[in-house]
């Protein structure tokens, strides 16, 4: 099991020639989801060598433009590219309208099913789930509706020790799926093998957390509890507290701190202010927290097995 994310854009607000606004690539379990879709988010795919028929359903955090303006330009490159795939678009409500009343004008409707899952919900809640994976809601606190996402791999099979079931005659490779599945071994002779003396336990579920645009806001603990990995937004640094306050924005320091609360196993900080030309200044005053912390950078891919 493993998890692979790439980072597409990892700026603030207005896009430069080396700076890109927020969108994400996530492989988990077989999935590929793409997260926000801020301006030249196809562009940054193709640089990146993501194929663009992998991505059925995308997540939109909320509705500034540095997080979704690239995304009818994807939809309409979809088209353009004769995609018969259904997309899936989860996004705050209002999202549809926006981008419905944009192909509807320039009379570019898709030849796809374009499906959107629109959001209003404080609460977190389950938005994906199939045998694999489930995504949930995590509502963050900025000057709109916003969410974060946690992306969660569900529970594996359980794996064959081979040594041990081979002292056992008995057992067939026809028993091996029910042994996976968790379930005990009556010998002929009625003795029960309990699973575990027969099997080794699955590799834990990783997860992912995304927390774009938010002030600093220690209710999202408990949802992102021992993640695996987690990116939170980090604006500011503590010199411009008072301005993150009022924007509505995190420092890396406290960025640093919601990791420490949650106890995740690795900090991604991004979502820099165009202010600061050292990005190492953003680690420095995070890793004073939070050892753990890493850069995100355009082209950047983090692999965690």
């Amino acid at each position: 099991m493993s998890l692979k994310l790439t980072i597409l854009g990892c700026h603030s607000a207005t896009p430069r020639v080396n700076a890109h606004p927020t969108a994400q690539f996530l492989e988990i379990k077989n999935h590929h989801f793409l997260i926000d879709c801020g301006e030249g988010t196809q562009v940054q795919l193709r640089k990146y060598g993501v194929k663009f028929s992998k991505i059925k359903h995308i997540f939109i955090s909320h509705l500034h433009g540095d997080h979704f303006y690239g995304l009818v330009g994807l939809i309409s490159t979809f088209r353009l590219l004769n995609r018969e795939a259904e997309l899936h678009i989860y996004a705050p409500k209002g999202l549809k309208e926006i981008i419905t009343l944009q192909l509807k004008l320039s009379n570019s409707w898709t030849q796809y099913p374009l499906l959107f899952h629109e959001l209003n919900s404080t609460e977190s809640e389950l938005i994906f789930e199939d045998a694999n994976v489930e995504v949930h809601t995590i509502p963050l606190d900025h000057r709109v509706y916003t969410n974060g996402f946690l992306f969660k791999e569900k529970l594996g099979e359980r794996k064959l020790n081979v040594n041990a079931i081979a002292k056992f005659s008995e057992i067939k490779i026809c028993d091996y799926q029910n042994l996976k599945n968790g379930r005990d071994f009556t010998l002929q002779n009625g003795t029960v093998l309990k699973n575990d003396s027969l099997t080794l336990d699955p590799p834990f579920p990783l997860s992912y957390a995304f927390c774009s645009d938010t002030a600093y806001f220690p209710e999202i603990v408990p949802l992102i509890k021992n993640a695996t990995c987690l990116y939170h937004e980090t604006t500011f640094l503590k010199d411009k507290e008072a301005l993150a306050l009022t924007t509505k924005h995190a420092t890396a320091a406290q960025a640093a701190d919601i990791a420490q609360l949650a106890q995740v196993k690795q900090l991604i900080i991004g979502h820099y202010s165009s202010r600061y030309t050292n990005k190492e200044d953003f680690k420095i005053e995070a890793q004073e927290v939070f050892e753990n912390t890493h850069l995100a950078l355009e082209g950047k891919i983090f692999e965690i097995a």
